[in-house]
């Protein structure tokens, strides 16, 4: 994990639950060997990432840079203040959010996608199936997730 962001760095525990979600993440996608990047980071790199390499002059909540070489995953940029813009709006702790976005890039690095409805409905329900583990609620209905432990 890579933090260029101070920001990400003031609540440990929110980096605690980026590394655990991204390691339940890998389980589930059934990855138990390689490595990956995780850039914790600002709305201006993620910016710039977009747009270098995805040809969007935007920022995004998340970006996945998936890998040919299997040994390594690929790379998963996340930025802080739009995190943090969509947590406040959704209702949502920011680690939580966090969490959800790191579990996201990794499904992307696996070959997941949602450019259709069927694609979409596969990742969320991947998505909210890792996310009952870590006792964080489905972000997609806003009704928590049956899973077992506390919302994070």
């Amino acid at each position: 994990m890579r933090i260029e962001d101070w920001r990400w760095r003031r609540n440990a525990t929110t980096l605690k639950l980026i590394r655990r979600a991204t390691r339940l993440a890998l389980k589930s996608v059934d990855w138990t060997s390689g490595t990956l990047t995780l850039l914790l980071t600002d709305d201006a790199a993620l910016k710039d990432l977009n747009r270098r390499f995805c040809g969007k002059p935007r920022t995004t909540n998340v970006l996945s840079f998936p890998s040919p070489d299997p040994a390594y995953l690929g790379d998963i940029a996340i930025a802080y203040e739009i995190v943090a813009r969509e947590a406040r709006a959704q209702g949502k702790r920011i680690k939580a959010h966090a969490a959800h976005l790191a579990i996201h890039g990794v499904l992307h690095l696996a070959g997941h996608d949602h450019q259709n409805k069927a694609e979409a409905l596969e990742m969320e329900a991947l998505e909210v199936q890792i996310l009952g583990r870590l006792g964080i609620p489905n972000p997609y209905c806003g009704i928590p997730y049956p899973g077992k432990g506390k919302a994070a």
